[in-house]
């Protein structure tokens, strides 16, 4: 039962997200403009979190998670979305902390994707880490609006 919950959460999560990146990317670039935002992330462990994406997630989300050539919002010959860039051009920043976390240990949502399940070859620490370097690709107005995300995410 809580496999089949997972699917279904995990299939509404990408779709929402799916649904609402064009939107929420126009917004963000029309309110483009000085922003100040606090990021409280520890430079080593953006480090550490780089080196990780370096080995294990350069050669599907691209340099500087970038993605690669195509559209990352349709899905391929085998029904499956290819990989989206990290960085604050696609959906990655519509996820909190504890989501992203949640799809590196899984693997891609059955289904939507092909990402493997890193849980068991990459630790708990690496994991972390490498989110760590993911949020630090995200502009300043990007990271605001995903830390609004993230709090109301923490709020009982």
């Amino acid at each position: 039962m809580k496999s089949m919950k997972w699917k279904i959460f995990a299939t509404l999560v990408v779709g929402l997200g799916l649904a609402g990146c064009d939107s929420a990317q126009t917004a963000v670039q029309a309110g483009a403009g000085e922003t100040t935002v606090e990021r409280r992330q520890d430079p080593a462990q953006v480090a550490r979190g780089k080196a990780v994406y370096e080995n294990y997630c350069l050669e599907c989300h691209g340099d500087a998670g970038r993605g690669q050539a195509g559209d990352w919002r349709v899905r391929d010959a085998d029904g499956h979305f290819p990989p989206p860039p990290l960085d604050d051009s696609a959906h990655a920043w519509h996820h909190p902390t504890a989501d992203l976390l949640a799809i590196i240990r899984e693997g891609s949502p059955q289904g939507q994707g092909k990402m493997p399940a890193w849980q068991g070859r990459l630790s708990e620490t690496e994991m972390q880490d490498v989110v760590a370097y993911i949020k630090s690709l995200w502009s300043d107005e990007v990271y605001a609006l995903w830390s609004e995300l993230e709090q109301q995410s923490l709020e009982p």
